[in-house]
């Protein structure tokens, strides 16, 4: 999905606009699992350990659905890290089929090989110093998230996380969350009400009042970003949020991303490049 204006043009770069970008490599990596996860997803698992070893929370990789002997789909897609393994060299990747390249994507068979290029834009930005970090995140969206959870697992800061979906088959990540010893998981969803921004605002303030987050972390929805906006004014938290995009080459070159959103003379920064990941501006007097 792409995110309305009304998001990216409340949105700043991390860093400036202009300061130096990961360096991606690419890797023609071999497929080593690929399911089906519930009834909507499908779970990747590549062999990758130049880009596991450098992947950092929020990142993303492009991915070539065209073997080596087509001529289509031309355009690589964009899949955010999942989950990455150091020790054995991986990355796993959840997507939805929703057209012809992740149609094209979901064919590819363990020990094939696919051209991965990555790990690519701006991740997120953790606080060394937050005690606790609140994840928010609708559908293949939290596929931008958990690798936060990942990579606090065996730190002190508390990670409290919502997955939400239309239904329990479009819930992501809780089970990985938990894993990781995530404190706190809520699992919403729209068939019971519970992900309705009303509800899920009274059962955060509710839980989260007392002892409110220091960052708050969001990808997947626009109803979910303007909360996030919302609870960072009400406990003074630093809000990330992470911008979906449709793009043609990931790592600039296309100018495709941008987020509408200029500064001066500048061009408006580029999702791929500059992001995905943001920091959301206060919402007070917007």
């Amino acid at each position: 999905m792409s995110h309305p204006t009304a998001v990216r043009e409340a949105v700043t770069p991390i860093r400036p606009v202009h300061g130096s970008s990961p360096t991606p490599t690419w890797h023609r990596g071999t497929v080593l699992e690929h399911a089906p996860v519930a009834d909507r997803y499908q779970y990747l698992c590549l062999a990758a350990p130049t880009i596991a070893a450098l992947a950092r929370p929020g990142q993303f990789v492009m991915l070539t659905v065209a073997r080596d002997n087509q001529q289509a789909p031309v355009l690589p897609r964009p899949m955010a890290i999942y989950r990455r393994n150091v020790q054995a060299g991986t990355i796993e990747v959840v997507y939805g089929v929703v057209g012809d390249g992740t149609g094209q994507l979901a064919t590819f068979r363990p020990g094939e090989r696919m051209l991965i290029v990555g790990p690519l834009g701006q991740g997120f930005a953790l606080d060394a110093q937050a005690r606790r970090v609140l994840l928010v995140g609708r559908g293949i969206g939290t596929c931008s998230l958990t690798t936060i959870a990942q990579d606090l697992a065996d730190t002190p800061t508390q990670v409290l996380a919502v997955a939400s979906g239309r239904d329990a088959t479009s819930v992501i990540g809780g089970p990985l969350y938990r894993g990781y010893g995530a404190h706190t998981v809520f699992e919403v969803t729209d068939s019971d009400g519970s992900s309705n921004v009303d509800s899920l605002r009274k059962l955060l303030t509710s839980v989260l009042d007392g002892d409110p987050p220091q960052q708050i972390m969001t990808c997947g929805s626009e109803r979910l970003a303007h909360l996030c906006r919302e609870l960072g004014d009400r406990w003074q938290a630093d809000v990330q949020v992470s911008l979906e995009a449709h793009m043609a080459c990931g790592i600039g070159y296309c100018h495709g991303c941008a987020t509408g959103t200029r500064s001066g003379p500048e061009e408006s920064p580029l999702i791929c490049k500059d992001g995905p990941v943001f920091r959301y501006t206060s919402g007070v007097g917007a």
